[in-house]
């Protein structure tokens, strides 16, 4: 005479089911964790990438227009001017509150239109009123220029190199006139010119300019929990 299952028997077999479904429900919930995780890992390194292309592209775009510098970092704010199919652009990068954010004036086919563009991304209100967030989670970033052999801080650079052309101005003054030629009544020089050869003087028309560094290197340094450390990117000035 067969014999059914004790009750005892029915709630053993009903613990081990439900242990069994617990334990194949956590691992379900791990592996969509896991897959959560590595999407969003795939989803910030996808637009850290992106943002770099477009850094690096409006760094190889850089143009000097003689008007306005085609490239200068205040300590806080990157200001450039780069070329579009358009025209002239001013694009300027800046981090804020953990962002790092970017504008980008209209691009423009006139000097005036782009010395206009210029003065508004030095307006706080303008920036803020168009500006792009491209990248979360930036905890700040250092910004060097790569001069002869040698990278330098890139807020000094500017200031190095305007004071070697001070120096090369005051030496060229204490030269003194050229000398005369013996052969000229009254000792005058030759040429008509007065034979001047002092550096013009800066000014509206000539406005004292710093040179173009070769490259330039960005660090960005991440709060924790982004990414592995540190990112340091070089961009060769005019590559393209």
């Amino acid at each position: 005479m067969r014999r059914g299952f004790t009750l005892v028997e029915v709630l053993v077999a009903l613990l081990i089911l439900a242990l069994m479904a617990t334990l194949a429900w956590r691992g379900v919930d791990g592996m969509l964790r896991a897959r959560d995780i590595s999407q969003a890992q795939l989803d910030r390194s996808a637009r850290l990438h992106t943002v770099m292309a477009q850094w690096q592209q409006d760094l190889e775009q850089v143009q000097d227009t003689l008007l306005i510098p085609a490239l200068r970092f205040d300590g806080r704010h990157l200001r450039l001017t780069r070329r579009q199919p358009e025209g002239l652009q001013v694009v300027v990068w800046w981090l804020a509150e953990g962002k790092l954010q970017r504008w980008a004036g209209a691009p423009v086919r006139n000097l005036q239109a782009l010395r206009q563009s210029f003065e508004e991304s030095q307006q706080p209100l303008a920036l803020a009123s168009r500006s792009l967030s491209t990248l979360e989670g930036v905890a700040g970033w250092q910004m060097a220029y790569y001069f002869g052999n040698a990278w330098t801080n890139a807020q000094s650079s500017g200031d190095l190199i305007e004071d070697a052309a001070v120096r090369a101005k005051r030496d060229a003054e204490n030269k003194g006139p050229a000398p005369s030629n013996p052969g000229t009544p009254g000792g005058g020089t030759t040429g008509g010119s007065g034979g001047d050869t002092q550096p013009p003087t800066t000014g509206p028309q000539n406005p004292a300019r710093s040179a173009l560094p070769q490259a330039v290197r960005m660090q960005l340094d991440f709060e924790p929990g982004q990414f592995g450390g540190p990112l340091v990117r070089q961009v060769l000035l005019g590559a393209s």
